[in-house]
Formats: structure tokens, sequence, C-alpha cells
């Protein structure tokens, strides 16, 4: 069979298991997580022996130890996964929920119904864990999944699958309704990308490029989730004990992720009292400062920053920092060089915070927090399956709810339209 055929035949056999799957009850589905859950730790030998030969592989090809670790798995990584599906059973089905009922003069009642979306593709890279993960939120919210993982993480990608499958013959959920693709060539992502006749969404989880490169060549609808060009901007009459400690945290306990801040914006009024010491903080924790013209003045010896550093997704240890006249211009700021992620800001002022609420667009605004928040768990979803940067269909983390749309159901008693 031809790539076109395979990805045909992964199609058919999804959207087959998702009509089945739509019909499913809340317990039929926590049962067949709960058995996965089991699974994967007792298949923890076998999923140890998998991911070693996608190390090997790594190693061989001399890929970075970032990378190495995001393929890794170990005990504590497998039990992690476990627990994760243990935390979607927890979670309440959105299948069936009615979100508002009104009823018309003529006596019709008139309603909202969430119902799953349908088949959906994902398409990530690296991480073996997101198998589990997306197979997990999926299930739950009533729909078939097709998982392309990337290259160096294909052996533990599909042992993962092949857990999960397995599992699923022994419950009501159709072995079909998760499946892995088998085929490592690039070419397969393109084949699944035109099956509009059988994939509802597509959800690129990855680098910008990867996204960058599903959105331009997919027919079917994707969900975005580009870079995390995250800010926080520092008012002048924020509590600089309470700034530095945000900033902190938004840049250094893990710098390597999307809601990472990347760009810190101070008000002139407070950086010549905030900047010197927020700044030797950071270089304290290995961070690399590249600073605007007022930065530098202020604090001597740090690098410039130009123009491409305010729109650079670093995810490493590396900040760009500027000074701006006032929250309008951070605002402005934000505007013309953000991403549309994560923004925060610090400040005591009760109307400046909400005219920020207000005016900054991005998929999730903060007061006074770290921008380390914007993530499905820590915003009470309980998990995510990414964090869209899309407005349509949905904006920010995408938990159970998100994996759903609404359907009009009509009650009446005889009526007919005049």
């Amino acid at each position: 069979m031809s790539l076109k055929d395979d990805a045909i035949a992964l199609g058919k056999k999804a959207q087959e298991a998702a009509r089945r799957l739509a019909q499913l009850s809340s317990g039929e589905k926590n049962r067949a997580l709960l058995l996965m859950a089991d699974r994967l730790e007792g298949q923890k030998e076998l999923l140890l022996k998998e991911n070693r030969k996608d190390l090997d592989l790594a190693r061989q090809a001399q890929l970075s130890s970032a990378l190495l670790d995001r393929i890794a798995l170990d005990a504590n990584r497998i039990a992690a996964m476990a627990k994760g599906l243990r935390e979607v059973v927890a979670l309440p089905d959105p299948v069936g929920e009615i979100v508002k009922m009104w009823r018309r003069p003529n006596g019709l009642q008139v309603g909202k119904m969430r119902i799953p979306l349908g088949v959906i593709a994902m398409i990530y890279e690296a991480r073996p864990n997101v198998t589990a993960d997306a197979a997990a939120l999926c299930l739950k919210s009533g729909n078939a999944v097709i998982l392309r993982g990337g290259s160096e993480a294909h052996f533990s990608s599909r042992a993962i699958g092949a857990i999960l499958q397995q599992a699923s013959a022994e419950t009501q959920v159709p072995q079909e309704a998760i499946q892995v693709v088998e085929s490592k060539d690039r070419a397969m992502v393109h084949e699944l990308l035109q099956l509009e006749d059988y994939i509802d969404l597509v959800i690129p989880r990855g680098g910008e490029e990867l996204i960058r490169m599903v959105t331009a060549n997919s027919r079917v609808p994707v969900i975005k989730h580009f870079k995390g060009v995250c800010h926080v901007y520092v008012d002048n009459d924020a509590s600089v004990e309470m700034a530095e400690r945000i900033c902190v945290n938004a840049k250094v306990q893990r710098p390597a992720v999307c809601n990472a801040m990347e760009t810190l914006l101070v008000h002139e009024g407070i950086a010549p009292a905030f900047l010197p010491s927020m700044i030797a903080k950071f270089q304290a924790a290995g961070v690399e400062i590249r600073g605007c013209e007022k930065t530098r003045a202020l604090v001597p010896g740090i690098k410039a920053a130009n123009e491409a550093d305010w729109t650079t997704e670093y995810l490493d240890l590396i900040l760009s920092v500027r000074v701006v006249k006032d929250m309008s211009g951070a605002i402005d700021h934000i505007e013309r060089y953000g991403s549309q992620h994560t923004e925060t800001i610090v400040t005591s002022d009760y109307q400046k915070a909400r005219e920020f609420l207000s005016r900054v667009n991005s998929s999730a605004v903060l007061v006074n927090a770290s921008t380390r928040f914007n993530d499905g768990g820590e915003l009470g979803l309980g998990a995510e399956i990414g964090i869209s940067t899309s407005k349509i269909h949905a904006f920010g983390p995408m938990g159970l709810e998100e994996l759903t749309t609404t359907k009009f159901v009509v009650l009446g008693d005889g009526q007919i339209r005049e």
C-alpha cells in the first residue's frame, strides 16, 4: 500500500471508532483509562527497553542533551504517565452536558449540548509521554485520535500506543480509537493533512517550524500553538520584592517551556530602583541579559538587544529587557512583538490591573503571578493537550471541554413553523 492508502485506512478506522466511542458512558471510558494506567505501569520494563532504542539512536545522531532528556523515560516518568491517565478519569466528562437552555415564545425548549469533535490527528515532537496524555484526553472527550510522534521517540511512542490499544481490547473502547502511525516517513504527515473527509481537527505540538509546516499544508482545520514570546510588565507602583520573585520564577524555573518569560518590560519610574538588583539576580542564576539602551545605561556591561530579540522565543536562559514609558508603552510593545501566549502585570494599582486585563488579548493574562501558570493543570483543567494561540476554536490551554463542540437540541410538543 502507498502512504496515501495507509493514511486513508487510518482515517476510516478512526472515523468508525469515533462513532462508537461517542456512544460510550463515562464509566466505560473511565474503566478503559484505569486499565491503561495499570498496564503502563505493568509494562514498565518493555517501555524502558523500547526507550533505550530511541536513546541509542539519538546519541548516535548527536542530538542535544535537552532533546535526549525529552525523549528519555524512567520509572518516575512512566508512573507520571499512569498518574496522568488516572487524573483524567477524575475529571468531569463534558460529553452530553447541556451548557444552556432557553424557552421560545412558541414553547420550544432550545439548548446546546456538548459533543465530541470526532477524529483528532495529533502531530508532535520528541516527548513519548504526549502519546499517553493525548490519548487519554481524546478518549475521555469521546474523540478518536491518530498519533504521529517524532521519529526521535518512535519506538517509545509505538510501545505506549500498543499497550493502550491492548487495554482497549478488554473494554468497550474500540481499539482503533487510539492509533499510532507506524511510518517514520515525513511524507506520511502530509498525507494525513489531506484527510478532510476523515479527520476533524489537527493539533501540532512542537517547535514553530513544525507548526508552520502543518498549518501551510493542511486541508483539515488546525489548532495552532505558535511560539510563546511571553512578557512580564513591572509597573511603577509594583512591590519590588514581589516583582523579583515573579520574574525569577517566570524565567529561571523552566526556561525551555512555552510559558517562560522571554521579555521583561519595566516602567521607567521604577527601573532605577528595580533593574540593577533584578539583573544581578538573573545573572547569578546564569541568565544572559540583552537590554535596550535605557537598560544598559542603568546596568553597564550587558549585551545590547536588537530588533530580532523582541520576537525571539529563546527557550533558554536568555532574557530581553526593555524600559518603557508607562503601561501603554508596555502594551504597545506586547501588541507589536508578542505571540498572544501569556502576559503578566505586576502592580498594586487595581485600575491598572483591570485595564491591563482588558486591553491585552493573549491566551492568558495574569496580575501579580508568574507566566508559568498558563498551564492546564495549574489552571484547574486537570490536563491539557496543548496551549492554543489561535482564537478559533479554542484559545489557551486545551482541556476536555476544548476537545468538544456543541450542537443545538430542540424539545417541542408538536410545534410547527407558521
